[in-house]
């Protein structure tokens, strides 16, 4: 499986599906409010949210959402990458709730070659969520410092650090 690309793979326009999706379960919520010390009860506390808002359930947390679609970027856009260096907008465009399940995308918007390093690169993604009935969740654009493939062949080829088996 590849994990990440190199500079020099990046074409703009082209569009990565992350896969696998997850399905978001109530454990993988609580856990990451409790873990990041959210504890609205709109996320945490099911008689809350059935009484008092508009959707009448728990809504997953949306900073779990983003770092769910983060990480299924990585093997596609950023397994590679120096440096992330910015998120440019985040939009929480849909709820998610307990047993949906999150898909991504990712399309590369654009390509900048450093102006100080000709070893690196900047790429743009903008990355959309769906759920399953495929309704834009979430979306968000950012910037990656992403290696060319003479850098990586200058600092151990595709599996930098990997040790070597010793043969007996």
């Amino acid at each position: 499986m590849q994990f990440g690309r190199w500079f020099e793979e990046f074409e703009v326009g082209d569009v990565y599906r992350h896969w696998p999706g997850k399905t978001v379960t109530e454990s993988d919520n609580h856990l990451f409010c409790l873990l990041t010390m959210n504890h609205h009860p709109l996320h945490l506390d099911s008689h809350y949210a059935e009484r008092s808002t508009q959707f009448k359930r728990n809504v997953v947390v949306g900073n779990y959402v983003y770092s769910l679609l983060l990480g299924m970027s990585v093997p596609d856009v950023s397994g590679r990458a120096i440096a992330n260096l910015e998120i440019e907008s985040l939009r929480h465009v849909a709820p998610v709730f307990h047993g949906d399940t999150i898909y991504g995308e990712s399309t590369v918007l654009d390509k900048v070659p450093s102006r100080s390093r000709d070893d690196r690169g900047v790429v743009t993604v903008e990355t959309r969520g769906h759920n399953q009935d495929g309704v834009l969740v979430c979306v968000y654009r950012r910037k990656v410092m992403i290696p060319t493939r003479a850098f990586g062949e200058a600092h151990g080829g595709e599996q930098p650090g990997r040790p070597r088996p010793a043969h007996i």
